[in-house]
């Protein structure tokens, strides 16, 4: 099935009720798939008027205690970045997913990872994180949208899945589960209260700045307990690996091609494939390093995890990069070639 298509089947087998989107390239199949498939499940599809209204129609229907998804592609994903920074401070779940393409500005509809920084560091305004999951391949990332939909849930944040236009179009085999209910127990929705309890309100608005404060501080201390409960890593080769190639998303599988090849010519190379960006599997990536020599981020950007790598191995050894961007996707050749430079072999 093709990637796009996949998410949007996982989504509506993963509970979504409703899914708000407008078209881009490379993820409009997710929208065309939801606008056939949704009304024949009795669900709510919406193509709004712009991506900023589709962000808070998920808002809204997010605060009624729905599954709520919308899905988009860099350009739109910036035009939305103020309602993330809404739903996150009104402590929403929702579903936002992003298949990337090259950038800035309007740039091409090639496969990216450019929006790395955007998704971990900065999607809106405040102090907020989302929990993002980088699938690399069609299977991921059905398994990772309805991982996705359960932990923001469990711990009332936006969740993203941050795929890029190669994945989003590609064909794989894919398994999917049965269609689930999900219906999560949400007290403090804003779905009809019967005169049965107190009527519930959704607010990202605090006129005291010490209401807001505490706010915050109540919200990070649940981002602890999603840092100690939520990273995921996969670690290949890593044991004995003097260079270790690290690599999330579809670039994680050119690099492994790279390793076995590298390998192949007597280089002890790993992989070490971070599958949460937030919360970063720090821990995990420096414990794959332990013995390492060096390590080579390889990203289709100009190096916006390399900084998350040096942090999590504490700068003990040196980390080098190499990438493509502009929708430029590296072969494992080019990788190849760098795993050599570094082992010293010509």
């Amino acid at each position: 099935m093709k990637g796009n298509e996949a998410l949007a089947e996982a989504a509506i087998r993963a509970g979504c009720r409703c899914y708000f989107g407008y078209p881009i390239t490379p993820q409009t199949e997710i929208a065309a798939y939801m606008a056939k498939r949704m009304p024949k499940e009795g669900r709510v599809f919406l193509q709004a008027e712009s991506e900023i209204a589709a962000i808070n129609m998920v808002l809204g229907a997010a605060s009624a205690g729905v599954r709520a998804m919308t899905s988009s592609s860099s350009p739109g994903i910036s035009l939305k970045s103020e309602g993330v920074s809404y739903i996150a401070g009104s402590d929403l779940p929702c579903v936002i997913i992003n298949v990337q393409r090259g950038g800035p500005g309007l740039g091409g509809i090639q496969p990216s990872q450019s929006d790395y920084w955007q998704a971990t560091k900065a999607l809106g305004h405040g102090d907020f994180q989302l929990l993002v999951y980088a699938p690399s391949s069609v299977q991921e990332m059905v398994d990772m949208v309805i991982k996705a939909f359960d932990n923001a849930d469990k711990y009332r944040m936006p969740a993203m899945i941050l795929a890029d236009g190669l994945l989003g179009q590609m064909m794989e085999p894919v398994s999917f589960p049965e269609i689930q209910n999900n219906r999560t127990d949400k007290p403090w929705a804003t779905n009809g209260h019967g005169n049965k309890r107190p009527h519930n309100i959704i607010n990202s608005l605090f006129l005291q700045a010490d209401e807001l404060e505490k706010l915050n501080f109540e919200r990070y201390k649940r981002y602890e307990i999603v840092k100690r409960e939520c990273p995921e890593a996969e670690t290949y080769m890593t044991e004995d690996a003097d260079i270790i190639v690290a690599a999330y998303g579809a670039v994680a599988r050119i690099a492994k091609s790279a390793v076995n090849s590298a390998r192949e010519l007597g280089i002890k190379a790993g992989l070490v494939r971070p599958i949460t960006l937030w919360p970063f599997p720090s821990d995990i990536i420096k414990k794959s390093a332990e013995n390492a020599k060096k390590i080579l981020v390889t990203e289709m950007s100009m190096g916006q995890m390399v900084d998350d790598i040096k942090l999590a191995i504490e700068c003990r050894i040196p980390v080098h990069f190499y990438g493509r961007t502009g929708g430029v996707v590296p072969t494992p050749d080019e990788v190849l070639n760098e795993i050599k430079k570094l082992g010293g072999v010509q």
